[in-house]
């Protein structure tokens, strides 16, 4: 049997993994109860993005949080891309972290300030009521304390001011 013929799809014949997810992102065997998905290239406005990503980090689901924040970068308006980017980063920074992946977690932070830092450096930048410094200041802490336990739920950064 051809192996492609037996990877999940969606409607459209994309591959996509249909195996269950746990509240970090980890695929579980088939047939056990995972995690609902985040529906996939929803447009939110900023503050539903914020308000729903911080939904999410709150539940220790940063993993979903992710795929709101990424929504955002796909949907929104060029120049608002980086904000966005990092924002995700930040939140793969911490499922990795979460995970145990001290190194992914360490590069994803640092990949996910240097976006924020950039954005916040573009004349005009709008940051719609995120803490920009809090959060890099949040990101930094907690690479530093890598590698180490972290709790997903406890960890979880605080998006606005």
């Amino acid at each position: 049997m051809d192996s492609s013929a037996a990877r999940d799809r969606d409607a459209e014949g994309r591959a996509r993994n249909a195996r269950p997810r746990d509240g970090l992102g980890r695929p579980l065997p088939y047939g056990a109860e995972g995690v609902a998905r985040q529906p996939e290239g929803v447009t939110r406005s900023p503050e539903e993005t914020v308000r729903e990503a911080q939904r999410l980090l709150a539940a220790g689901m940063p993993f979903h949080a992710h795929e709101v924040f990424e929504d955002a970068w796909k949907s929104g308006p060029a120049q608002e891309e980086p904000l966005w980017r990092g924002l995700a980063q930040l939140a793969v920074g911490l499922t990795h972290a979460a995970r145990g992946n001290a190194k992914g977690a360490r590069s994803l932070l640092e990949r996910g300030t240097g976006s924020l830092a950039r954005y916040g450096a573009c004349p005009g930048a709008r940051a719609h009521g995120l803490d920009l410094d809090g959060l890099a200041a949040w990101a930094h802490e907690l690479a530093g304390r890598l590698p180490g336990p972290v709790d997903a739920v406890a960890d979880a950064p605080r998006l606005t001011r």
